[in-house]
């Protein structure tokens, strides 16, 4: 019998039946079914499945529990009790002592994923991303706890993002921001943008690319386009001192969304856009392509191009939903909603968009999960 695990969902598949479990359940099916065939006392599945936690040994029997009645469906499928020790996973048409993925600690394997991993993050394939991490035990590899908490990321996973216990906050902190942005008026989340910045509450590779990259975004849509123009020349300068040619695109998009709003003439900005797409045809990043057209559609509005700002805005959007980065998407959404309602087009088509931001507002949880969110990001000032 083979075990199909998803872990972005948390369910198993076998024999054409699937079995939805909860997160720790699911941890430690995984765990045991990696190493199938093997006896694991409580405490080692404690320190396996349950790090930097402090459970009793009763957590493991309560979960053993619930997960053999979840699998009793699946025919031979055993988690068997060895008296005196712990636990293993019995499953049919495996050789005992034989491990199903014998690579899963191969340290060469888990940098090669790693690296593969890191391709498609960059190049904005956040399919490529969910595909790769829903095949781990298919592969035979594990996927890090930082390109996991991406994966919730970019599946639009606020719900795991704000209660999990298998990342601490501050982690999971930037992430929760950029929702948090999406859910309230750009003034005030520039103001709270601003009070993370100054007590420095993110790690520091979070913390350098909210002070060089986001907030430009909202300091633009606080109608404050002249402190980002300010800002940007540090973002230039921090990017060109360490290097970060990757974050090249998104910065000169960034920016010339900025000059749009700050009013800067046709000229100026044909000049920026020219210098965009010498960049996007050596870096076709998915998320910076769709971003692009965005601005690009944002462009033809100023203009009163309102069929070419039409197609453009929604070309732009069908690339951000091809990329499968959902909160990437929605921040396009924001961009345009916002954008609008400082230099509104015509009512149908700032109706339009308003429409089906709220309805992916809803569609994403954000709207279910605001308050908590709000009671998260409030309690972060007050406790780091």
């Amino acid at each position: 019998m083979h075990l199909e695990l998803n872990n972005s969902e948390y369910k198993v598949m076998a024999d054409g039946i699937t079995i939805t479990l909860l997160p720790k359940e699911f941890a430690l099916l995984q765990f045991l079914y990696r190493n199938v065939g093997r006896t694991f006392s409580r405490e080692q599945l404690l320190d396996h499945v349950w790090p930097l936690e402090y459970p009793v040994e009763r957590t493991v029997d309560d979960h053993i529990y619930r997960l053999r009645k979840k699998l009793h469906v699946l025919s031979g499928l055993d988690i068997k009790t060895v008296r005196g020790f712990g636990y293993s996973l019995a499953v049919p048409g495996t050789p005992a002592g034989v491990a199903l993925n014998p690579a899963m600690n191969d340290p060469e394997l888990r940098e090669t994923m790693r690296s593969v991993f890191s391709k498609f993050h960059v190049y904005g394939q956040g399919k490529s991303m969910v595909t790769l991490a829903r095949q781990q035990d298919i592969l035979g590899y594990e996927l890090d706890s930082v390109y996991s908490m991406v994966i919730h990321f970019v599946q639009g996973d606020l719900e795991w993002l704000l209660h999990t216990d298998e990342v601490p906050l501050r982690e999971r902190l930037f992430y929760l921001m950029i929702f948090y942005f999406l859910s309230g008026d750009p003034k005030e989340r520039l103001a709270y943008c601003e009070q993370v910045i100054e007590r420095k509450l993110l790690y520091p590779n979070y913390q350098l690319e909210l002070e060089i990259l986001t907030i430009l975004d909202l300091f633009t849509l606080a109608g404050q386009p002249e402190r980002a123009l300010e800002r940007l020349k540090r973002s230039h300068q921090v990017i060109a001192e360490l290097g970060y040619d990757n974050f090249i695109p998104v910065t000169l998009i960034t920016e010339l969304f900025v000059h749009l709003t700050a009013g800067t003439g046709d000229e100026e900005l044909k000049r920026m856009d020219e210098a965009i797409g010498v960049i996007l045809l050596e870096k076709p990043f998915l998320r910076e392509i769709g971003s692009y057209k965005v601005v690009k559609g944002l462009w033809s509005l100023r203009l009163e191009q309102w069929r070419e700002a039409e197609n453009l805005l929604s070309e732009g959007l069908q690339v951000l939903e091809m990329s499968g980065f959902i909160p990437l998407r929605l921040y396009a959404l924001y961009r345009i909603v916002h954008y609008c309602r400082m230099f509104p087009p015509p009512k149908a088509l700032q109706h339009k968009y308003e429409e089906i931001f709220v309805a992916e507002l809803e569609q994403s949880g954000l709207n279910r999960f605001s308050q908590s969110l709000e009671d998260t990001m409030q309690q972060v000032l007050k406790s780091l």
